[in-house]
């Protein structure tokens, strides 16, 4: 019997996730199948419901339902939990139980770059959710100190109680202003919307100096749109080793394929699927 598993989010159209899901079933003889559903906020409990009802076996989440669906599963994983928002639900028996793979993908992203976060100074421009499951993961694997910048100097510091609060990790928010000239770190990561989007095409859109960085820092970008945003080809031409979102995007999926099936997948088939579906290559 086919077993379903769905995207809920409005707007899903042009979600690269369904494709190189379904081919990663495909390919391990699984018969499953990754729907695109458009599920608007108010009508969030109600699919909930549904899914329950008919029994799928998994559940992603994207804008804007990440934190509103943490009532509507039975508990949580302990990264969700602190991170305050679910992208993964999977089903246990009768119960589903949200997880946050965002992070989990960062994480398996970064160690793949060569880098072991235990013991790493990161700085994080932005603290919206990418920057919060960022920040989760990189301090339950044992971050040294993650510095974060931010316009808003609220939501850094929000941020930043939740790692002392929860965490072991030593963290402190800043304001970003104008340019941001970050400190010393071993890995920056743009976690901010900036080139994605109807912002793509435009110049480099992410304020931050490079210069005056050491050589050994990694420069990441989550943008999962391309592999080749402006701001790593900028570090690229600085001497900087750089991390793209494709690859974040392509563990990401890979976990969640694990956490349903409970089989693992290769992320370096999700990277090329994912490459061909969206037309970016890079690092």
């Amino acid at each position: 019997m086919t077993q379903y598993v769905a995207l809920f989010g409005d707007p899903v159209a042009g979600n690269p996730t369904s494709a190189i899901l379904n081919a990663a079933f495909e390919s391990a003889g699984l018969d499953w199948r990754y729907l695109d559903i458009r599920v608007s906020r108010e009508t969030l409990p109600e699919a909930m419901t549904a899914a329950r009802t008919l029994e799928f076996s998994g559940l992603n989440l994207t804008v804007p339902h990440k934190v509103a669906v943490v009532p509507l599963v039975d508990r949580l994983d302990r990264t969700a939990e602190i991170i305050g928002a679910v992208n993964t639900v999977r089903r246990e028996g009768g119960s589903l139980i949200g997880s946050n793979t965002d992070g989990a993908g960062f994480i398996s992203a970064v160690r793949h770059s060569g880098l072991d976060p235990s013991g790493l100074t990161v700085v994080l421009v932005g603290a919206g959710g990418a920057a919060q499951a960022a920040a989760v993961e990189l301090a339950v694997a044992g971050a040294k100190r993650i510095v974060v910048a931010n316009r808003s100097p609220e939501r850094a510091a929000t941020l930043v109680a939740r790692l002392e609060q929860r965490t072991s990790v030593s963290a402190e928010a800043t304001t970003w202003t104008g340019e941001f000239t970050p400190p010393a770190c071993d890995l920056l990561v743009n976690c901010t919307p900036l080139g994605m989007g109807r912002t793509a095409d435009q110049p480099d859109l992410v304020p931050v100096r490079l210069e005056g960085l050491a050589a050994s820092t990694v420069v990441a970008d989550l943008n999962p749109e391309s592999a080749d945003t402006a701001f790593l080809r900028r570090a690229t031409a600085a001497g900087h080793r750089t991390l793209d979102g494709l690859e974040m995007l392509a563990r990401l999926a890979a976990e969640c394929f694990r956490l349903w099936t409970g089989h693992p997948t290769s992320p370096e088939a999700m990277r090329a699927e994912l490459e061909r579906v969206t037309g970016s290559t890079g690092g």
